[in-house]
């Protein structure tokens, strides 16, 4: 379905056609005339599913009807779990803002860096996207109000909800005017997700875009069986010896992560880990170097990799198995976007096997198992 089916004004179809953008997908088909209407929306979607344009674009267009707000006092609210993610909702509004006829001035917010600068750029800001701690520090030195907010949007619900972010939502919420628009965006609707629903939407439109098994189609998958000793070297192997030139690694914890990039740059393969005990610096360095091809291999840890939006990414590798199947979607899934074929591999240790027998059951798809104990790691 094309865009200028779903009502939005012709400077955003303007900005949409520079971008390349052409057919929405199932949610932003949904969500965007639902939005403009001024509905609450309940949204359960994968990460990779379009959401972020989905409910960015109709903000956009919704606010440029109204009149100039007060200096400090926002008029979109988008909380999300990371700053990685803050950032990348942050980038999406500025994807468009500039073909507004009235513009409207957006940023990010998050806390590991200093405070003071934030403060300063949230003069005549609007929109403002944030992580829920950086925002209460902010409202406590009364830099930003919240009593004029009229859109109200929650970002991965249930990664929020899973990190504790409870108690600074309740908080975040009972300094909101009660008469405002809701949207509530989340990959899976769990009980802490459904009770925050009952709470914050009012006759919401309920939107639930299933997996697409097309989707997972397009991803070429494989996996080796390994042993411990040897799974370094099979992955140093499996990148070289298949000329990967852009390859998201993914591991389970941040001691993992740091020692699989030290491990690759040791090996001649430009490397860098992604996790959440680097600086705010160090680690839009390492992504800003991945997208831009100057960086081989990125390593990143489960949360970290949310911020992670890369059109045409061609290989994700699972150095460990996440906890759950639907992770290990979510992982695969950064591949295999836009129409365009990815592969992704995992490396399956002996205490693996089960495990990965019953992400493929719940998956519906059974994986190509390959025995890497003949393959010659020498030198890797």
């Amino acid at each position: 379905m094309p865009f200028s089916t779903l009502g939005l004004s012709a400077h955003l179809l303007k900005a949409l056609s520079e971008q390349k953008y052409e057919q929405a997908y199932p949610i932003q088909q949904q969500a965007i005339p639902a939005i403009l209407k001024g509905e609450d929306v309940l949204g359960i979607a994968q990460t990779g599913s379009g959401k972020t344009a989905s409910f960015v674009l109709p903000i956009l267009q919704r606010l440029q009807k109204q009149a100039e707000s007060k200096n400090r006092h926002i008029s979109a609210l988008i909380l999300v779990p990371t700053r990685e993610l803050a950032i990348q909702v942050n980038e999406v509004f500025n994807l468009f803002t500039h073909a507004l006829p009235e513009k409207i001035k957006t940023i990010a917010v998050y806390g590991g860096v200093s405070i003071n600068p934030q403060m300063i750029k949230l003069q005549g800001v609007e929109i403002l996207v944030a992580t829920p701690g950086r925002l209460l520090e902010l409202i406590d030195s009364k830099a930003v109000h919240l009593s004029d907010v009229k859109i109200l949007v929650l970002d991965e619900a249930d990664k929020m909800l899973n990190l504790g972010f409870k108690e600074e939502m309740d908080k975040i919420f009972a300094l909101l005017p009660k008469k405002r628009q809701n949207l509530l965006f989340s990959a899976t609707l769990s009980e802490d997700v459904n009770n925050i629903n009952e709470i914050l939407l009012r006759e919401p439109t309920v939107i639930k875009i299933e997996e697409e098994t097309n989707t997972i189609d397009l991803i070429s998958q494989l996996a080796y069986f390994v042993s411990d000793e040897r799974k370094g070297p099979l992955l140093r192997y499996l990148i070289k010896h298949n000329g990967m030139k852009q390859v998201l690694v993914f591991t389970s914890s941040v001691f993992q992560a740091d020692l699989v990039a030290d491990k690759l740059r040791i090996n001649d393969i430009k490397a860098s880990a992604i996790h959440s005990k680097k600086s705010q610096g160090a680690r839009e360095e390492a992504l800003n170097k991945f997208k831009s091809g100057k960086l081989r291999v990125l390593v990143a840890t489960d949360l970290m990799a949310r911020g992670i939006d890369i059109k045409f990414l061609p290989h994700v590798i699972n150095y460990e198995l996440p906890r759950s199947p639907k992770d290990y979607i979510h992982r695969i899934g950064r591949t295999g976007r836009a129409e365009s074929p990815g592969e992704a591999i995992s490396l399956i240790v002996p205490e693996d096997q089960h495990h990965f027998k019953i992400i493929q059951k719940k998956m519906g798809k059974w994986v190509t198992m390959i025995d890497s104990k003949d393959f010659d790691l020498h030198g890797y």
